[in-house]
């Protein structure tokens, strides 16, 4: 019989933001902002195990004391080569799975979490994504890859952008990695539900709110998108502020070409 994967979450933060420094720790709802987005992330079922991976630099020590008070796992790896982080976060987890999130993302959905992994566990990808193109509100990105897709990324990666953000080298169109990407029941990638300006978290804190007077959703896991969804549609909150869809991955490109 053959043994189950075993499926790690691997959420990348750091303290040293340009755009918004510090903005992991936050506060949003009465708690620091990653603590919230890790209550949410919690309720994948398919996920054996959650860990934040920040970095050695002294800038990120406030974010793993906070973390340790917490009971939170937590590794620490290189603050500029993002891949090598992962990938030593991923052998110490013992990770088969690997599902990347990012610590900007505080409204991630557990069940899209639980969709990555599904389609991972097909069989017919290494690497699946809802990223490309996205169709999910900006800060519901996942991506979920093989460990030895993984692997071979922090071997053949080159450019500054591949080692800084993960998975451009899975997305390339490598030989032998096969990608596959899942789309929404509808184009909802103008909604804006990440975390990289103050303005954002602005927005954010106020679909929380909205979302948290409903009896019974007044905790960071108490709701899901479709209520999020629904609070948009109900009352007066917009799309979000108007910032460009991966700044960095975009800044980093643009400084390569």
């Amino acid at each position: 019989m053959t043994a189950s994967p075993r499926r790690v979450a691997i959420i990348q933060a750091r303290m040293s933001s340009s755009r918004f420094p510090g903005k992991v720790l936050a506060p949003l709802s009465g708690m620091p902002m990653i603590v919230f987005m890790l209550e949410r992330v919690r309720r994948a079922h398919l996920v054996d195990h959650v860990v934040v991976a920040t970095s050695n630099d002294s800038s990120d020590d406030p974010l793993a004391e906070e973390l340790a008070a917490r009971g939170i796992a937590c590794f620490r790896g290189d603050l500029h080569d993002v891949l090598d982080r992962f990938v030593q976060c991923a052998r110490a987890a013992h990770a088969d799975h690997v599902v990347r999130l990012t610590g900007d993302c505080p409204l991630m959905d557990a069940d899209l979490v639980d969709r990555a992994l599904a389609e991972l566990a097909v069989g017919d990808a290494d690497y699946v994504s809802n990223v490309a193109p996205p169709t999910y509100p900006d800060g519901l990105d996942v991506e979920c890859f093989t460990m030895a897709a993984l692997e071979r990324a922090w071997q053949e990666a080159r450019l500054p952008s591949e080692r800084e953000h993960v998975t451009p080298y899975l997305r390339s169109g490598a030989p032998g990695i096969r990608v596959r990407n899942w789309s929404g029941m509808a184009d909802c990638s103008a909604l804006r539900w990440t975390v990289d300006h103050e303005d954002d978290l602005a927005h954010v804190a106020a679909l929380v709110q909205a979302c948290c007077r409903e009896p019974g959703k007044s905790t960071p896991a108490g709701f899901d998108r479709f209520d999020l969804y629904r609070a948009i549609e109900q009352g007066s909150l917009g799309a979000g502020a108007a910032h460009f869809r991966n700044e960095g991955l975009l800044k980093s490109l643009a400084a390569e070409s």
